[in-house]
C-alpha cells in the first residue's frame, strides 16, 4: 500500500533543463486550476491556491502554465499563491493560442501576437524574465521560422531565458534546432497515446526535457494498469505516472489538478517501484 504524504518530488531525482536549470522530475501543470472549459476563475479559488502551495511544499520546483489558461487566470493565480517565489522554482509558460470562449482554442503564432503574449506573461507572473517560454502550437498560417524568430528576439532582449516547443513533430523540432537552442518539448503522451514516441526517443537521445501533457489519459480502459495497481495497493494513475518516470530519464510529468488530495495521490506514484515484468506488461 502506497502511503500518501510520505513522498516528495525530490524523491524521483532531477533533470537538467538547458545548461542552468535543475528541477525535480515531477512538475505541476496549472491548466486545471482555472474554471470549466479552462475559462475564467476557478470554482474554488481557495482550493486552487492551496494546491499550488501544496505542490511547492512537497518539492515541486517546475510549474507549467500558459497565457491561454483562463486566459491569464492560471498565471495570475500562480503569482497570488507563490510570490515571493522560492529561489529554485522554474515557471514555464506558453504562447501561441488564443481563446474565443470556454473550451475553444485558436492558433496565433504570428510574431506580433507572440511578442504581446510573452510581454504579458511576466507582468502577470511578477517575473522579470520567463525561465522557459514555449511555443504552444505551430501555426500552419505562420512559418515556424517566423514564430521562433520572434522568440529568439525576445530571448536576446532578456525577456526569455530558454525556449521550448509544444505539440510538435520530429521534423519541426529539427527545423527549430537549426534556428535556436530548444530545451524542452511538451507533447501529449501517456499509456493510451504513444503517438509522440518518435519525438520522445529524439528527446531522450539529445537529453531534451520531455513534458508529457495529459499524462493520465487512456486509463479508463487500461486493464493492465488496473491489475498492476491492485497488486501494489495503488491506483491506476499512480501506475501511469510511475511508468512515465521509468520510460525515460528526460520525462518530467506535469500532472495537473485543482485538488490537494488528488495532487497527493498523484505524487505518491513517484514511490512505486515497477518490476521488470510490470514495466514490460505496460510497455
Amino acid at each position: 500500500m502506497i502511503e500518501l504524504g510520505a513522498t516528495t518530488a525530490s524523491d524521483v531525482g532531477v533533470l537538467a533543463v538547458g545548461d542552468d536549470l535543475v528541477v525535480n522530475r515531477f512538475g505541476f501543470g496549472a491548466m486545471r486550476i482555472t474554471g470549466p472549459g479552462v475559462w475564467g476563475p476557478p470554482i474554488n479559488h481557495s482550493g486552487a491556491i492551496a494546491v499550488l502551495r501544496r505542490a511547492i511544499d512537497l518539492g515541486v520546483n517546475l510549474i507549467d502554465t500558459a497565457d491561454s489558461y483562463g486566459p491569464s487566470v492560471s498565471e495570475e493565480l500562480i503569482a497570488e499563491a507563490l510570490k515571493p517565489y522560492p529561489e529554485d522554482l522554474v515557471i514555464a509558460t506558453k504562447g501561441g493560442l488564443v481563446r474565443p470562449g470556454p473550451g475553444q482554442w485558436q492558433q496565433d503564432a504570428s510574431p506580433e501576437h507572440l511578442r504581446l503574449a510573452c510581454e504579458g506573461s511576466p507582468r502577470r507572473l511578477g517575473l522579470e524574465q520567463i525561465p522557459i517560454y514555449q511555443l504552444h502550437r505551430v501555426d500552419p498560417a505562420v512559418p515556424l521560422a517566423d514564430s521562433l524568430g520572434a522568440l529568439v528576439e525576445l530571448k536576446d532582449e532578456g525577456k526569455i531565458l530558454h525556449i521550448g516547443l509544444s505539440n510538435v513533430t520530429v521534423d519541426q523540432l529539427q527545423e527549430a534546432q537549426s534556428i535556436t537552442s530548444i530545451v524542452s518539448v511538451q507533447n501529449r503522451y501517456n499509456l493510451g497515446d504513444r503517438s509522440s514516441e518518435e519525438i520522445l526517443q529524439r528527446c531522450d537521445y539529445e537529453r531534451i526535457a520531455f513534458l508529457p501533457w495529459a499524462p493520465l489519459g487512456g486509463l479508463e480502459t487500461n486493464r493492465v494498469a488496473a491489475e498492476i495497481a491492485a497488486k501494489h495497493g495503488a491506483t491506476p494513475t499512480q501506475v501511469a505516472l510511475a511508468w512515465l518516470l521509468r520510460r525515460s530519464p528526460v520525462v518530467l510529468p506535469i500532472a495537473g489538478t485543482s485538488s490537494v488530495a488528488h495532487f497527493d495521490e498523484n505524487l505518491a506514484g513517484v514511490a512505486m517501484d515497477l518490476s521488470e515484468a510490470d514495466f514490460a506488461a505496460l510497455d
